[in-house]
Formats: structure tokens, sequence, C-alpha cells
């Protein structure tokens, strides 16, 4: 099993575990993908969901970029929903689980 494989069975489990949504292995792998080397460093790994720098990052680079969607109050509320449904007491924050909750709740698999 190849390090990116056992990332990915984490951040499924942690989808199932803490935000009690069964993933689509399919778009959770794209995902991950897409996140690049990121993944691999500890820092870079997670997302900061009390860091508003780092959550204006993730609408910055992820949501109007990569997804490209349109910047409104929606993206911030969509970020603050995806959030709440990881836990807000969670620590660690996976970044390819952030990305992947807000682009199952923006509806934009299509971008994968």
């Amino acid at each position: 099993m190849s390090k990116r494989d056992e990332l990915i069975a984490k951040y499924a489990a942690d989808l199932k575990d803490k935000c009690g949504v069964t993933p689509d292995m399919d778009l959770l792998t794209k995902v991950t993908i897409g996140c690049g080397p990121s993944i691999y460093n500890a820092d870079a790994a997670t997302v900061s969901g009390s860091d508003e720098s780092e959550l204006n990052t993730v609408k910055q680079n992820f949501l109007i970029k990569k997804l490209g969607l349109k910047d409104s109050a929606d993206l911030d509320k969509g970020i603050a929903s995806v959030m709440e449904t990881y836990g807000k007491s969670n620590r660690n924050k996976y970044r390819a689980v952030v990305y992947y909750l807000l682009t199952k709740h923006f509806k934009k698999e299509s971008a994968y």
C-alpha cells in the first residue's frame, strides 16, 4: 500500500467517523491527488478552521480557482458549513477532507 493510499484510507475514515459521510472513494482519490505534495507535509495537510487567512486561502485557491465559483457570501457560508460538519472541536482537519466536503457541498464533482 502506497503512502498516498494510506492517506486516502485515513481521509475516508475521517469522513465516516467525524463527518458521518460515506465517501465516494473515486472522488476522494481525485481530490487527494489534486492536493498534490501538500498532503505529505504535516502543516500543509491540515486546515485551521479558526484561522481567517487560511480559510480565505481555501476560498481563493480552491473554491474560486479550482472549482471556478464566483466570490460571494455563499462561499463563506459553505466553508462555515463544512467546518461545522467536520466538527469545530476537531483540531486536525485534513485539507483533502475539507476539499472533498466543499466539492460535494457546491456540487462541483465535475471539476474532477
